[in-house]
This record gives C-alpha cells, sequence and structure tokens, in this order.
C-alpha cells in the first residue's frame, strides 16, 4: 500500500511542480520559418494565451504577431485555392470554347472555298459578276456568330435579293435593265419564286445553325466568366478567423499532427462558400440548357452539314432560275413592262453545272468529337459549385479512421455537429462561421442574374429563335439586366444568424510571456484534486 501512495504522491507532484524540461516551441519555429516569418520574438517554449483573438486561449507556442501573420496567411492561402479552382474551371470551358469556335469558323472557310472552286468551274464568267454576293454574305455569317448586330433574316434576304439583281441582268444581256425596273423585280419575286423553295429551307436551317451556334458559344464564354467573377468574391473577416482556427491553431496547440475533422472542415468551408453555392441552381440550368443545344447542333440536321452544303443548295438555286428563264421573262414583262433592247451584242451566257460536293446530312467525326468533348465537360461541371466545399477539404481533412483523434477547432478529438446545407440560407445555424443570410454577395446575384437570362437565350435557340438583352454587365455584350431577382434580395429586417460554439474575441492584451515550466494545462487543477482524493481514501484504509 505504501508503493502505491509514493507513486501517486510522484505523478501529483510531476504535475503541480513540473518537469525540469519545459515544454518547447521547437515544432512551430521550424515550422513558422518554413512560411518565410522571421523567428525574432517566436517563443522557446510554451507561453499562456490570452492575448490570442482567434485560437485557443491556453497554453500556447504563439505570440499575437505569429497569430496576426498567420490569419493573413490563412486568407491569401484560401483566396489562392478558391481562385485556382476557377482557374482550372475557366480554363475547360475557355478549352471547350476554342474547341467549338474553331472547328465552327473552319466550317464556314471551308464551305465559302469550296463555293468558289465549284462555281468557278461550273459557272465560268457568271461568277465574276456575283462573287461579291457571295463574299457578304458569308462576311455576314461571321459577323453574326461573333456577336455583331447583325439581323440574320434580314441579311439572308438581302443575300438573295443581291443574288437576284445580279444574276437577273447577267442572265439577260440583250436588255438594259436600271434600278426602278429591278426594284419591280424584286417585287415578283416572292411570287414567281424565281429561286424555287431553296430560299426558305435555307433560311430555316441557317437560322436555326448559327444562332444555336452562336448561343452556345456565348454561354460557354458567360459561364467561364461566371467562374473568374465569383472566383473572386473577397472572404469575410469570419471566414477567414475560421479558416486560421482550422488550418493554424494546430500548430499554435502543439498538435499539428492533427488534420481537421471532416465535417468540421466542411462546415468551415460551406460557411466561407455560401454565396458561390448559391449560384448552384442557375448553373445546373445553364448546363442543361447547353447540353439541350449541342443536341440541336447534331440534329435533325447537324452544323457541319448544313453549313457545307450551302454551296450546293445555292448552286441548285441559281440553276433553278436559269432553267426558268423564259417563263420567269415573261411573267416578269407582263407585271413590269418589257425592258429596253441594248445596242450591244453579247453572247448569252450558258447554263451552269452544279459541281458542288454533296454532304451527308449525319455529323461528321470532327463535330462529333467536338460536341461529345463538351457534353462531357458539362456534365462534370453541374455541381461544381455544390462540390467545391468538399474538394477544398480533400487535401485537409482526417480520414474516416480518424474520426476520434482529428482537430475539431478546439482540441483533438471527435466533431459532434452536423454538416450543413448548402448555400447562404442554410448557414443559419453554422457552427464555424458566422453569416448574415439577410446580407448576400452582389457579385454573385448578378452573376445569377446573367447566368438566368443566357438561359432564356439558349432556351429560345432550341427553337431557332434569337433575342436581345439589354446588358449591364461592365464587359459582356447582350448579357441581361438588373441585378437581384425579387426572391433574392431581401428586403425583410436584417438578422445576424446565431452563433454557437464560437471562441469569445478578445482586443490585443500585453503579451504575456511568462515561461511556464513542465506539461501543466488548463485541465491541472481538476486532476490534482483528482489525485488528492485518492491518496485520502487509501491512507484511510
Amino acid at each position: 500500500m505504501g508503493f502505491v501512495v509514493l507513486v501517486l504522491l510522484c505523478a501529483l507532484t510531476g504535475l503541480v511542480f513540473g518537469d525540469s524540461k519545459p515544454k518547447t516551441c521547437s515544432d512551430i519555429r521550424h515550422f513558422y520559418n518554413s512560411k518565410g516569418f522571421n523567428l525574432n520574438g517566436v517563443p522557446q517554449t510554451v507561453i499562456s494565451g490570452e492575448h490570442l483573438r482567434v485560437c485557443s486561449q491556453g497554453y500556447t507556442c504563439c505570440t499575437s504577431g505569429m497569430e496576426e501573420n498567420l490569419l493573413n496567411l490563412s486568407r491569401r492561402e484560401f483566396e489562392t485555392q478558391v481562385k485556382e479552382s476557377g482557374r482550372t474551371l475557366q480554363a475547360s470551358l475557355n478549352g471547350q470554347f476554342k474547341s467549338f469556335d474553331d472547328f465552327f469558323l473552319e466550317l464556314l472557310n471551308r464551305s465559302e472555298a469550296s463555293l468558289q472552286t465549284s462555281f468557278q468551274t461550273g459557272f465560268g464568267p457568271l461568277f465574276s459578276q456575283i462573287a461579291k454576293v457571295f463574299q457578304d454574305l458569308y462576311s455576314d455569317l461571321r459577323r453574326y456568330y461573333r456577336g455583331s448586330n447583325v439581323n440574320l433574316e434580314e441579311a439572308l434576304n438581302e443575300f438573295w435579293a443581291r443574288l437576284l439583281e445580279r444574276l437577273f441582268k447577267a442572265l439577260n444581256p440583250q436588255y438594259i435593265i436600271g434600278e426602278e425596273y429591278l426594284e419591280c423585280v424584286a417585287k415578283q419575286s416572292e411570287t414567281l419564286k424565281l429561286f424555287g423553295d431553296t430560299p426558305r429551307e435555307l433560311k430555316t436551317k441557317i437560322t436555326r445553325t448559327v444562332i444555336a451556334a452562336r448561343t452556345f458559344a456565348q454561354g460557354l464564354v458567360i459561364s467561364g466568366e461566371a467562374v473568374r467573377k465569383v472566383s473572386q468574391v473577397s472572404l469575410s473577416t469570419e471566414c477567414v478567423h475560421a479558416v486560421m482556427k482550422m488550418t493554424y491553431c494546430p500548430h499554435c496547440s502543439g498538435v499539428a499532427f492533427a488534420k481537421p475533422c471532416s465535417n468540421y472542415c466542411k462546415n468551415v468551408m460551406k460557411g466561407c462558400l455560401a454565396n458561390q453555392a448559391d449560384l448552384d441552381s442557375e448553373w445546373r440550368n445553364l448546363a442543361d440548357a447547353m447540353l439541350e443545344v449541342v443536341d440541336k447542333l447534331s440534329r435533325p440536321y447537324s452544323v457541319d452539314s448544313v453549313v457545307l452544303s450551302l454551296p450546293k443548295r445555292i448552286a441548285e438555286a441559281i440553276l433553278y432560275m436559269q432553267d426558268n428563264l423564259n417563263t420567269f421573262n415573261n411573267k416578269v414583262f407582263q407585271a413590269c413592262g418589257s425592258p429596253t433592247q441594248s445596242s450591244k451584242t453579247e453572247d448569252q451566257i450558258k447554263r451552269g453545272r452544279n459541281t458542288a460536293e454533296e454532304v451527308s446530312g449525319t455529323p461528321g467525326a470532327q463535330l462529333e468529337k467536338v460536341l461529345s468533348d463538351v457534353s462531357r465537360m458539362l456534365r462534370d461541371i453541374m455541381q461544381y459549385w455544390v462540390h467545391l466545399p468538399r474538394k477544398l477539404c480533400v487535401d485537409r481533412e482526417s480520414g474516416p479512421s480518424e474520426a476520434d483523434r482529428c482537430w475539431n477547432g478546439m482540441s483533438v478529438d471527435r466533431y459532434l455537429p452536423e454538416v450543413m446545407g448548402d448555400g447562404l440560407a442554410s448557414q443559419i445555424n453554422n457552427p464555424e462561421v458566422e453569416i448574415d443570410i439577410t446580407k448576400p454577395d452582389m457579385t454573385v446575384r448578378k452573376q445569377i442574374m446573367q447566368l438566368k437570362i443566357m438561359i432564356n437565350r439558349l432556351k429560345y435557340a432550341i427553337n431557332g429563335n434569337d433575342v436581345d438583352f439589354q446588358d449591364t454587365s461592365d464587359d459582356i455584350s447582350g448579357s441581361g439586366s438588373g441585378m437581384c431577382a425579387n426572391d433574392q434580395c431581401s428586403r425583410d429586417p436584417r438578422l445576424t444568424a446565431p452563433n454557437t460554439d464560437k471562441p469569445n474575441v478578445y482586443a490585443y492584451p500585453s503579451e504575456n510571456k511568462k515561461v511556464v515550466n513542465g506539461r501543466s494545462s488548463q485541465n491541472l487543477p481538476c486532476v490534482s484534486l483528482y489525485l488528492l482524493s485518492l491518496v485520502t481514501v487509501l491512507l484511510r484504509r
């Protein structure tokens, strides 16, 4: 019995008076220095932590200056993480845009080159008289696709009107045909269908195809811009404190080995990225709408087949007019009068030949690859904003086997609070980040509105219609107006979300740098009383 009492007394003596060797701060000194900070003023051994604002105020190896430096480092590192993740996504969107953009412009280039080659061969001297009309058509298509203020239907109508003027004069060299007479001819064109049904059929296909292509490309650009702007949203002070508490407070407390508990990390990230997560609904709607446009670009007639078949269809229209020229002339002369005979003698232009390449209506291999790649990316990024907190926790959090030995914000133990939902409204009871849910971030709200407007554009494009919106953004054309929908900008009284399990915040007092010997902790009085009681019971026996 005496031996047991002696052992307990020795243990108690060690706890009360400390070991002869104080607890050192060598680990955090090495860590702090590795982060690029000067070691001047960094304690050699633990000090009392009443001066700390964010970390636990027990015994610590961090001064208030160290805490401030690590707090600023937490902000920089976390902002960099969010921006880098956004840059990766934006690079993916930009890459898909470039692939589609290069593909579509190359289609127009190939189509125009095919027309020039086949018409020079098939129509000979006639082509030189009408070549400018074709150049202007492809120029208008490119300008429209690039986002210029071009009315596509009017541009196509203008193309057929100018082609009719040039052809009617070229195919009737024996007459003197002036501007007024050509105006009369133009009025008869719709009734007489001088080019057959080709103008109507091509208008339907071209407008649907080019509108879909332009709107799809715009969707990729708007998406990338939204990611860039939202990823640059400033972090709140409360968020930075929470990230610091999770990341660097374990070092100050001497438990750097403990990674943050998984659910603890998720709550910190969900709180910090609550505004960004509010993009989720419209982001998914945008991806869905773009996938529908992808479907329209491949069927019922694919974008490549429509663009590449232009030369053949235009050649068919010209040959139709040549084949029916006498009939048309008679009807035009009846309506507009007989034109004056020319004194010049010019050879009649021979009937041309349609040497343009026949194009399959099914999507080509290159189009299939472009659309397949972008579809895969759109499906992959659908839940980007709600998955971002989990993604940023992957390299930080502890594993399942360490659920009882992880950092929970106060000590190395299990984390008990439940994981919050996604978005600003769900953070009202977030135990880690204090958030005023009545004050949404205006940059994020504006991007939500931009996404909504882009979704409407895409839905119109699916049905072959174009729509113009007033733009209020500083660098995106045709992308919407206003900042807040009725359900987004609350006018209710501002209520601050209640704060639970958050340590008190103190102003900077003068630092207590008294060295504390031994391995005592804040629980020392309880341990001592327990051991004294046990010794008393044993002595009474």
